[in-house]
């Protein structure tokens, strides 16, 4: 999707109007937050925190290399 936004006006702010379309991609409504992030291309739009998923990416990694580790500590 190639679509042009317009930056308007709101408040002492400005703000970008998203289409329909783009919200249903990005899986988000009225009230959702977004993160901006930036990539080797430009900017990056998510609905997810980029910073959690890493933290997560790195939990499960350690969840697996340790899993003999963890399972004893549960009992």
């Amino acid at each position: 999707m190639n679509a042009p936004l317009k930056i308007t006006k709101i408040g002492n702010s400005a703000g970008v109007i998203l289409p329909k379309e783009v919200l249903a991609r990005l899986r988000v409504g009225l009230g959702d937050s977004l993160y901006v992030s930036e990539a080797p291309d430009g900017i990056r739009l998510t609905a997810n925190n980029p910073d959690f998923e890493a933290k997560m990416a790195l939990a499960e990694q350690i969840m697996r290399e340790d899993r003999d580790i963890l399972r004893v500590l549960a009992q």
